[in-house]
């Protein structure tokens, strides 16, 4: 659900809508039946056929532990693989926590190189250095030649292949495609709806309404127990997207989290230096001054805010920012306030400006899937690949067995988007287990297929991020020419961009909280802030950005 999570995250909270598929008469993938070799020139069979060859070939693949994985090597999906495409898989797994130094140190030594890299999530540097030496093979003719399921993912999300593409034009790495419809809005704002019913309020719609709703609930009681307990405005500056700017800056200026950047008229530009956001914080520092801001919202961490969220004998917090509902409470609780927590719809500014950011590439999981220069099977590899992305490979991937895990909907069965269901879940999902991949490698889930489950009201959470998000922030989706799709980087680029970015985001986010403590005054230290950014090469900064986005995008 959100960008750069954990596995174990990802999985407790997308695995109850990730996706299903129905089998296909014949030939349970869904593509052409088994033909056999091609004439001895071939090394595998044609473009989506089986298996993929007709001796039994090995392929070495490094990948990270996954948590709820107990072993590759015997999982029910890796036997299924194997019996489905002749080709057994002899794994490296590298325990998780260290994963990161071990890539580094393969790709460095070029020594002992496996025939595959899957689920590091090689970042686009990576990619380029490495693509560029060598070390990756180009996929470029081998999605031309073998593509059949990677082509039909391409025509169906261009912007998938677009995403992968590097400068030079090559692919160097296939993705984890998750088209999460909910993900791409993910800064909200969650309200105690049972406070406005006692209160008699409205949803607030514009700024000056929300300071209201928060003075009503500091100075009316409406937890009820004669004591001025109630904590109006909280949040944490690791929650998942739980900030005090994630969100309410978006009525001032558009504020798209991460790095904050994105394009204006073609220009890479941030909002953090600009008047607009001055006013943003300026009306942060009076919910602070008004004591309707938890001053705890600039310390604490995501595990202080849920304890907030939960206090255990009555509802203290009455509004906070986060993704969903699990970030402050707990998904399915005893006390089930999680569901009585409702999303604020982005908020009219004083100057008209109401914005929900949009992640259109969030659906884009870069680098789960390499091939390397030691690969004596790069055919074979690469059509190993291109077969995770079927819909009925991906279903058993990640959610598990027909029959076990899931089934087919039934005809008037519905699913979570209102249309007719295409598959349903039957077993609880999550836990340690030994039957799937667990969202490791490459998979191919569609919104079609993610909201394609049939509607469970006894587990609602799915059903309510949807209803949520369509309802109350597509309507104000931010324009997709303004987001900064994901770029390549050069190893020098990289190296001064990761060092400039550490040293002002991590300005930026200290002076947004002393603006908002009063430790700063905007009056008299903002053209301060100004210069000190100035020195710390914003501009420069910028100008990277500009020229990798240009070299690419302005040909």
């Amino acid at each position: 659900m959100k960008k750069n999570m954990s596995v174990l995250f990802a999985i407790a909270i997308l695995g109850t809508t990730l996706l299903s598929a129905c089998s296909k008469s014949n030939n349970d993938t869904g593509v052409n039946a088994p033909t056999g070799a091609q004439s001895g020139t071939e090394p595998v069979t044609a473009a989506g056929q089986l298996p993929i060859t007709e001796q039994k070939t090995t392929i070495r693949v490094m990948v990270p532990a996954n948590p709820v994985v107990e072993e590759f090597a015997t999982n029910e999906f890796t036997k299924y693989l194997e019996e489905k495409t002749n080709i057994h898989i002899e794994w490296d797994v590298v325990p998780s926590k260290s994963s990161a130094e071990k890539l580094n140190l393969v790709l460095s030594s070029g020594e002992d190189l496996p025939d595959v890299i899957m689920g590091f999530g090689v970042s686009n540097a990576q990619q380029m250095i490495y693509g560029s030496q060598g070390i990756f093979l180009p996929l470029n003719e081998l999605i031309d030649k073998y593509g059949f399921e990677t082509k039909k993912m391409f025509e169906q999300m261009p912007v998938v292949k677009d995403t992968i593409t590097a400068p030079d034009g090559n692919i160097y790495a296939l993705p984890h495609t998750n088209e999460c419809f909910h993900c791409t809005l993910p800064r909200r704002m969650w309200v105690y709806q049972p406070w406005l019913d006692k209160l008699d309020l409205q949803m607030p719609a514009t700024t000056d309404e929300f300071y209201e709703m928060l003075k009503a609930f500091k100075e009316k009681d409406p937890n009820g127990n004669g004591k001025a307990d109630e904590i109006p405005l909280s949040g944490s500056p690791t929650g998942f997207y739980a900030s005090i700017d994630s969100f309410l800056m978006n009525a001032f200026t558009y504020n798209p989290g991460g790095d904050r950047m994105y394009l204006e008229n073609g220009k890479v530009v941030v909002p953090f230096n600009k008047p607009e956001w001055r006013e943003g914080l300026a009306f942060l520092n009076k919910l602070y001054r008004e004591k309707l801001l938890d001053p705890q919202s600039l310390t604490q961490d995501e595990n202080q805010l849920k304890q907030l969220g939960e206090n255990p004998d009555m509802a203290i917090m009455g509004v906070t920012a986060g993704m969903h509902m699990g970030v402050f409470s707990e998904f399915y609780g005893a006390s089930n306030r999680w569901l009585e927590y409702k999303t604020v719809p982005p908020l009219k500014g004083p100057n008209g400006l109401q914005i929900a950011p949009f992640e259109a590439y969030h659906m884009v999981g870069g680098g789960s899937y390499l091939i390397t220069k030691s690969s004596k099977h790069p055919e074979a590899a690469f059509r190993l690949a291109d077969y995770l992305y079927n819909e009925e490979v991906t279903l058993r991937s990640v959610i598990g067995r027909p029959g076990t895990e899931w089934v087919k909907a039934e005809d008037g069965e519905m699913g979570i988007n209102g249309k007719q269901a295409k598959w349903k879940q039957i077993a609880s999902w999550g836990q340690v287990q030994n039957f799937n991949w667990g969202q490791t490698g490459p998979s191919l889930r569609t919104n079609d297929l993610r909201l394609g489950e049939v509607a469970n009201p006894e587990k609602p959470l799915e059903i309510v991020m949807y209803e949520e998000a369509k309802n109350n922030y597509e309507p104000y989706k931010q324009k997709p020419e303004q987001v900064l799709p994901p770029l390549f980087f050069t190893n020098d680029e990289a190296i001064e961009i990761a060092d400039l970015s550490k040293t002002i985001n991590d300005y930026v986010n200290e002076m947004i909280a002393r603006f908002v403590t009063g430790d700063a005054d905007l009056d008299k230290d903002w053209d301060s802030y100004l210069d000190n950014l100035a020195k710390m090469k914003l501009d420069h900064y910028l100008s990277i950005y500009q020229g990798v986005y240009d070299s690419k995008y302005k040909k």
